[in-house]
């Protein structure tokens, strides 16, 4: 099926209008998703008695597929030959199939037993979604000029965070007062405003709008999706690689242990109700991926990424400390309040630095794929931290699992001061003269 849209400006992502629709639009989705899965529902289940465990096994499920994305890239990047469009086509039939998994939430029931439900219906749109992210990275780095790749790059990010803190507070409201089946199904309504998105935008001039029909000849045939895996195994097995997932992995997994154990204790033993809770939440995400990614950037554009990274890290440690010696005073829900946005602020800026780090050490052959392993890596450590919470919670109190953040932090940001002994990074001091050259 082919439709003519000629005079629509936003017919193309080739377009810069149709390229910023598109990417807003499928990454202010994610976001609704995540803050409706990983920040609504987990302190609405936390308000219904949910353990820590519980709810940490529930998000390290859900956040599974992530840590797995990975093998997603050697898919789209072999099978591609479709007249809709190379990467298009994957982002289309990741969308439905996320959109038919949220189909089936209300399945799960609305009790506080329908936690364990979810968290398999939740996987499998995480499944679906890493897919999606996959094909709009992979059409980004075909499709957008070299000099506009850093705007592209930003808009990912805000659109990701302005949706999960919209999803945070309006599905935090919605499914204590019209339960989660109304809930999921807005949900679905707003990612099929979505796929209708990616209906009318296409990959480039003279695609089919929707068509299963593949080209006789063209890109999408090459190597083996054996040989594929076997070529980013062989580049991930280096030292700089090993010791940049290492840091991804640990600086995650430090802030995902202590933000779901905060999270939960400051509903079940302190002052605040989940729907405060996940306001405020939405508004540290919001703050954290605007403004202050906007920052951020600057500045390492400017001194260099990983002396941004090392300050940021050192300050993450240091906001970890103060959190400790706040939750060791009497309990007031204020000073938790700040001990969160401590926390989760500055980890989140954090990684502001750490992504264009990771997409100097990402070069060379299989670039894209090699991005998605470092992306994945930090995945797995929110994945690991989320499970270990509820263990951690058991032997070690408040304060002291800040402590333990701090230790970790103060560890990557010791790694992160001598790059160009563990990563291989090169002279951090020309960031402008490298990106030249780049």
């Amino acid at each position: 099926m082919s439709i003519a849209l000629s005079r629509w400006p936003c017919r193309s992502f080739l377009n810069p209008s149709g390229r910023r629709l598109l990417i807003l639009s499928l990454y202010g989705y994610q976001g609704l998703v995540a803050g409706f899965g990983l920040t609504a529902l987990p302190n609405h289940f936390a308000e219904a008695g949910a353990t820590v465990g519980a709810i940490g096994g529930y998000m390290a499920l859900v956040g599974l597929p992530w840590a797995l994305q990975p093998f997603w890239g050697p898919l789209v990047d072999r099978f591609g030959r479709f007249r809709m469009g190379r990467r298009r086509f994957w982002v289309v039939m990741a969308l439905a199939g996320a959109l038919a998994s949220l189909a089936c939430l209300p399945l799960a029931g609305d009790g506080p037993a329908a936690l364990v439900r979810l968290g398999p219906l939740l996987l499998l749109h995480s499944g679906f979604a890493a897919l999606l992210d996959t094909a709009v990275d992979a059409m980004i780095i075909d499709r957008v000029p070299v000099e506009r790749l850093g705007q592209a790059t930003a808009l990912t990010r805000v659109g990701f965070v302005t949706g999960t803190a919209t999803g945070a507070v309006l599905f935090a409201w919605m499914i204590p007062a019209h339960g989660l089946a109304a809930a999921a199904l807005l949900l679905m309504l707003l990612g099929t405003c979505a796929l209708g998105v990616a209906l009318l935008v296409r990959e480039a001039e003279g695609d089919r709008m929707l068509s299963l029909q593949r080209h006789m000849a063209g890109s999408g045939a090459g190597d083996s999706y054996r040989v594929l895996l076997g070529r980013l195994v062989a580049a991930m097995r280096q030292r700089s690689a090993l010791a940049l997932l290492a840091l991804c992995i640990a600086e995650e997994a430090a802030t995902a242990v202590f933000g779901v154990h905060l999270s939960v204790a400051m509903i079940q033993r302190g002052d605040w109700d989940a729907a405060s809770l996940s306001r405020l939440q939405g508004g540290l995400a919001l703050l954290g991926g605007t403004a202050g990614a906007l920052l951020i950037g600057h500045w390492s554009d400017r001194i260099g990424h990983y002396r941004v990274l090392y300050w940021l890290l050192a300050t993450c440690a240091a906001a970890y400390v103060a959190a400790a010696v706040m939750l060791m005073l009497p309990q007031a829900a204020w000073l938790n309040g700040i001990a969160l946005a401590l926390s989760s602020v500055v980890p989140a800026l954090a990684f502001v630095a750490l992504a264009p780090a990771v997409m100097r050490s990402s070069q060379g052959v299989g670039a894209a794929t090699r991005f998605a392993v470092f992306m994945a890596s930090l995945n797995l450590g929110g994945i690991l931290g989320s499970a270990a919470a509820g263990l951690v919670g058991q032997a070690l109190s408040s304060w002291q699992i800040a402590l333990a953040g701090a230790c970790i932090f103060s560890a990557c940001a010791v790694a992160a001061s001598h790059p160009q002994r563990l990563f291989n990074a090169g002279d951090d001091n020309e960031p402008q003269r490298k990106s030249h050259h780049k």
